[in-house]
Formats: structure tokens, sequence, C-alpha cells
């Protein structure tokens, strides 16, 4: 036997005839003896080492004249133990402290969920197949728990951190999430998934850069900054709740951040004539907001991790739960020019500004905000039909974004989801096809996992809207692993609805007003669509999106208007496959918390 004790890691006994399959199996992340870079290449180093020994002493047995092609066999397997241990890709640790703090981002002394002390949360810098190793420590009084808006979480569902997937962190301990950024490039952030937490803060941006070797469609820019953007509340979070939680009404909010910063506190400086890249994240809890920079144009380069068609804007429409990247150029007089964000399509007004000041700049900001597009719902229809995937640039990896053909494969299944307003027991709540979800006393992935009956039924939400009554259940939704799907969003409210799929992106082939027909598929786009993992649905309209069903797992679907999503407008989505293997989804992480029926089953 051979005994290897790792850093992080329980103690591992492992037998040579063994070596192959444990190999295959801890390369992929979440295994029980693999935790950092140091551990996985002294297991590699060790095992391949006895498979060396094996050949030299095999060599010593042979007759001279077979020593130059086994030297040569002895030869690559030394190269194969130098690669394989030098291959892993990167690891990136992080510590973080979740606390209460004071924050006057409004000029008004309030509770906050602060993260090292910070607020917003510390940033994400990451590069494509990057291993994140995250250790929360959570000192609030409560349970906490975080999730990674667009973060893919392939085959892993159990550390998407929503309460569907993962047990919250209880007060006073500590969870490691273990991420892997497979196969992603782009903009993303990362929130609190517990109740109305979001609304304290605890969000943060998430930057996944493409590896060296991948060519990206435009010259690398003088900075990359991050702006989180979001209209907000004054009210502490748990009053908010207690609102909700009476079936009553929120008011609006009481204004929009930039940064964790209210009107004139954040100030971006910019030199020039040198180009500069934002990435700009809605992270608010439910209005769309349009966002611009007076006297300046923006490229529009990236959306959701997919390089675009570089559009030229004089603003952007950033619906909740949405990311974009563009490219701005310091192309004018040297003074000082405000940003301005703006809610859109509401009876009230929220605002704010920033500053995007040059170096040595010989004016500061006078006058009115540039003003926001008008409030036609065309001309942000029009602005979102235009974004569109760049075919011919790479993605996170080499191949050009449009070698996958989606326009070309055979849709397995329509799904109709319509999310409304419902009062259910007197009470205001939300629904998705006559359904208001309900937590259940277990995350339905551990119910799923430990085979416990009752905690949830699959097909519990229809795939279309129904005339029944309303109610309250635990909806989940089957779907077969690999299948190709077509999903239309239909919004039959006044507001905009702004919807999120865990675990994946889609591509979003159409959006029109009115209802969708079967004959709306004629005007989809089924060339250049733009693949991202949050769409708006417009008032008296519909979306589309096609779906490949190639992640295992149990996936969250929500509305972006937190509300809304608090109070039932959300369900999961169970994508199963009948082949038990890491092939097609990991095995419960050693170190996952366990709660409700769990604690029992696993014991």
């Amino acid at each position: 036997m051979v005994h290897v004790t790792y850093t992080s890691g329980p103690m591992c006994a492992l037998t040579l005839h063994e070596h192959e399959s444990y190999i295959n199996t801890l390369l992929q992340l979440n295994t029980p003896c693999k935790l950092n870079h140091l551990s996985l290449s002294l297991y590699v180093y060790i095992s391949l080492s006895i498979y060396l020994s094996l050949i030299v002493v095999f060599l010593e047995r042979m007759p001279r004249h077979n020593g130059v092609c086994l030297w040569s066999l002895y030869s690559c397997a030394v190269f194969c133990l130098v690669a394989i241990v030098n291959a892993e890709d990167p690891y990136r640790f992080f510590t973080w402290n979740v606390t209460y703090g004071d924050i006057y981002p409004m000029g008004i002394r309030q509770q906050g969920i602060l993260i090292n002390g910070q607020f917003p949360g510390p940033e994400i810098y990451s590069v494509t197949n990057d291993n994140l190793i995250i250790n929360v420590f959570n000192n609030l009084p409560e349970p906490f728990l975080i999730s990674w808006n667009g973060v893919q979480q392939r085959r892993n569902s159990y550390e998407d951190g929503v309460y569907g997937t993962t047990c919250p962190i209880p007060p006073g301990q500590n969870f490691t999430y273990k991420l892997q950024v497979k196969d992603q490039i782009g903009s993303f952030y990362y929130f609190p998934s517990l109740g109305f937490q979001k609304a304290a803060g605890g969000f943060g941006a998430i930057k996944i850069l493409s590896r060296p070797r991948i060519p990206v469609p435009f010259p690398d820019p003088a900075d990359d900054y991050s702006i989180l953007i979001g209209d907000w509340y004054t009210t502490n979070h748990t009053r908010l709740e207690k609102i909700m939680d009476l079936g009553w009404r929120l008011p609006f909010p009481d204004g929009v951040l930039i940064n964790g910063r209210g009107d004139g506190g954040v100030t971006y400086n910019v030199e020039q004539g040198k180009t500069y890249r934002l990435r700009i994240s809605n992270v608010g809890l439910q209005n769309s907001l349009n966002f611009r920079i007076e006297g300046h144009s923006m490229t529009l380069v990236e959306v959701e991790g997919t390089h675009t068609v570089q559009t030229p804007l004089s603003s952007l429409d950033v619906h909740v739960g949405q990311s974009y990247s563009v490219l701005v150029t310091a192309d004018q007089p040297t003074q000082d020019y405000y940003i301005a964000v703006s809610s859109r399509f509401t009876s009230q007004n929220i605002n704010t500004t920033g500053i995007f000041r040059y170096a040595n700049s010989v004016k500061a900001v006078s006058g009115s905000p540039p003003p926001p597009p008008n409030t036609d719902i065309t001309w942000s229809l029009n602005q979102a039909r235009s974004i569109r995937t760049n075919l011919t640039a790479s993605g996170p990896r080499p191949n050009p974004q449009g070698s996958y053909h989606y326009g070309q494969i055979n849709i397995s299944r329509t799904i109709k989801i319509n999310g409304a307003a419902s009062i259910i027991d007197r009470k205001q709540r939300y629904s998705v096809n006559g359904v208001s979800f309900v937590a259940a006393d277990t995350p339905l992935k551990l119910a799923d996992y430990f085979n416990i009956s009752g905690v949830f039924k699959v097909g519990s939400i229809p795939d279309e809207p129904t005339d029944k009554a309303p109610y309250l259940d635990t909806s989940v939704m089957g779907a077969d692993f690999r299948d190709f799907v077509e999903i239309v969003f239909e919004n039959r409210e006044n507001i905009i609805q702004s919807w999120h799929l865990d675990g994946y992106n889609f591509f979003v082939v159409g959006m029109d007003g009115g209802r969708w027909s079967d004959e709306s598929r004629n005007n989809y786009n089924l060339v250049d669509a733009v693949s991202r993992c949050t769409v708006q649905v417009y008032p008296k309209s519909w979306t589309a999106i096609y779906l490949g069903l190639d992640n295992v797992g149990m996936w969250n679907i929500r509305n972006e208007f937190w509300v809304r999503r608090y109070l039932g407008e959300q369900f999961y989505l169970r994508v199963y496959s009948p082949v038990m293997s890491p092939r097609d989804e990991y095995p419960l992480p050693q170190n996952a918390l366990l709660c409700g029926q769990a604690v029992e089953k696993s014991s």
C-alpha cells in the first residue's frame, strides 16, 4: 500500500492496481483527496514514480539489445510525469470573513453585510479553468449562503450556493466552496442568496479572463474596471422581509448605487487617448437601469461570457441580474464627465452619478447629467435585438464561437414560462405557471442524492401555464441530460421581467411584443444569437431561448426581481442522467454541509 497525507484532506490508501481509476477520478475538482495544487501534484508524482520504478525493474531483467526501446519507454514516462504535474489548472485561494457593519451608501447609517470589512465585497479575479477555493466564515447571527451568478458549476450543482442545492452556513461556522470556472470567460458577480440578504450587501464582482494563448477580439485595455450598479433601500433587510412575510407590497427603492456609493461617490480616473474596459453588472433588486457616460461613446464587446459583435452605444440598458463589458476611449478634452445611471420604465425615477475624470482635468462636472433615452420600450427592444455573437472570435477555447451551430439542432421539447402576481391565502405571492415556490426543509439536491422521499416531486410544475388557481408547492421540473429544449418566457404584465438560469448559458433566439405562437419561430435568429444566462422579457411580450442540457444537476430558474423571487417566482430544473458517473456529475463533496433530513440519512 502507498499512503499519502494531504494538507487539506483525509489519508488516502491506494494500491497500485487502483491508481488508474483513482487518477482519473482525482483529476476532477470535488474529490476527497484533492484540495490544492501541491496535494494533487504530489499524488501524481508518487503514482507515476511507482510506474517508472516498475519500468526500471523490467529494464534490468530484459536483454541488453532491447535497451534502446525500453529507454525510449522510460523517457516517455518521465516526460508524462513532468507534463501531468505541470498541466493541472491553477488554484486561487480566498478566505472571507462575513460580518455586519455600518455603511453609509446614501448618507444614512445602515447595517450592511461586509466581506473582509468591504462593501461591496472583494473582487474575484480569475482565468479560464482556474479552481477557486473560497473559505467563507459566517460571523452573522443568522445563516448565510453565497451564490455565483453566471458561474456554471459544471457537473457540480452542489456548490451553486442556493438553498435548493446547498445547506446554509450556520452562524459562527465556515464552509469552503470549491469552484472551477471551467471553459468560461467574462463578467459575472456573486451575492447572498438567502432571504432578502441581498438588500444588505454581500455582493461583489467576478472577472474571468481568457488564457494567455487564447486570442481576444480587441487590444488589451489600459485598465479593467468592475462597476456594480443597482437600486437600493435604506430600510434594513430584515424589516423588508417582515413586510413581505405579512403579505404586503414593498415601497419603491430609495435610490441607485454605483459600487456601493450614492450620488457622486465614485470616480474613475482615465488618461487622454487610452481605452478602458468597463464590466457593468446590475446587482440590484428590481429595476432595469440605463448606463451612460457624458460625451463618450461605448463599444459593446462581451455579454456574460460571450464576445459580441462590437456595437457602438450611446447608452446601455442593463436589466437586473445582467452583466456587460464595454470599451470606452478617453478621446474628449481633459476634464470631468458625468457617469449617469437611472431607472427605466417605472412610475418613479431614481438615479445617481459618478465621475469619469481625465488626468490633469481642468474642469469639474457642471450642469445636469446626460438624460436617459426615451421611455419607449421599442428603443430598448431594438438595442437588445442588436446584441449578437461574434462568430469568428474565440471564446474560452481557441475554436471560434460560431463553430457551435445551435440553429441546426432539433428541438426535443418546448417549455412555456409565465411568471405572474398571485394572491394565495390572502397574501401577496408570485408564481410560475400557477405554482408559487416554497422551500423544503432539505435542499433538493441533497434530498435527490440521499433518495429522501417527500421533499419534492419531479413534475410538480407544468410545462406551460394552466387555468388552475395558483397554489404553493416545492416546484421541480424534470429534464433529460443532453436534451435540446426551447423555453418561451411570456410576460403578460406591465413591468419588465428578468429571468436567470443557474448552471447554463442559453441562446436568445427571439423577443417581441404580444403573444408567442408557433409562427413566431419564423423570425428566430438561428445564426448569431447571443449566448448568456440572464434575459429580459418586456411588458406584454415574450422572449424565446434555446438551451442544450449538457450540465447534470439541480438548477434554479428565477425571476431576478428579488421580491418576486422571495415570494415564489422561481423553480428548479432537475437535469438527470441515469448513468452514475463522474463524467456526468461529480459526487457529493466530502465537506458538504448537511441539514434537514439529510443529517439522519448520512449517518
